[in-house]
């Protein structure tokens, strides 16, 4: 039961982490989208995929050298790799709420499409979550206690893997 107890645990700490970094990026998402709006003639979606790439930027740091900073760092081009692609389909989903909400129903006051902005973030902020997790920020393997040696097998064979928490 503990190591039930243990794992949720360390997936509060992770999702509350991933959710500090992510509430930062969310900031710096909407304040980069209202200061490109305000300040140049860029319409709604064009100035919110700049504001995604900021933020992108901005969450990749937090992500590696906080939330994950116990996480595999042996290779770093496939992760910044992978996280690009998986940003890239975030991006579309966040920016496709707002495209959708703006050019298909015609809501594109300053209010609205910061609400859509935000709910667009939402929706790809879970699919996020989910991709670096599993994909691109992935665990050390668990080496066994008694002889520091390799990774622990599973009951049914496979190597089990778990974050180790500083």
């Amino acid at each position: 039961m503990e190591r039930g107890s243990s794992g949720l645990r360390r997936l509060f700490q992770e999702v509350a982490k991933f959710g500090a970094v992510g509430g930062a990026g969310l900031l710096v998402n909407l304040g980069v989208f209202n200061l490109v709006r305000a300040v140049t003639d860029l319409q709604v979606v064009r100035a919110s995929v700049i504001a995604t790439i900021v933020a992108i930027i901005f969450n990749y740091v937090g992500f590696r050298y906080f939330t994950y900073r116990d996480r595999d760092k042996s290779g770093r081009t496939r992760e910044m790799s992978l996280f690009l692609a998986f940003s890239v389909v975030g991006l579309v989903i966040e920016n496709g709420v707002l495209y959708t909400a703006t050019y298909g129903f015609g809501w594109d006051s300053p209010l609205q499409s910061n609400i859509f902005k935000f709910l667009g973030i939402g929706v790809a902020t879970l699919f996020r979550f989910w991709s670096y997790r599993t994909w691109v920020f992935r665990a050390l393997p668990v080496r066994d206690p008694a002889t520091g040696a390799g990774p622990v097998a599973k009951g049914d064979g496979r190597p089990r893997t778990r974050q180790r928490v500083p």
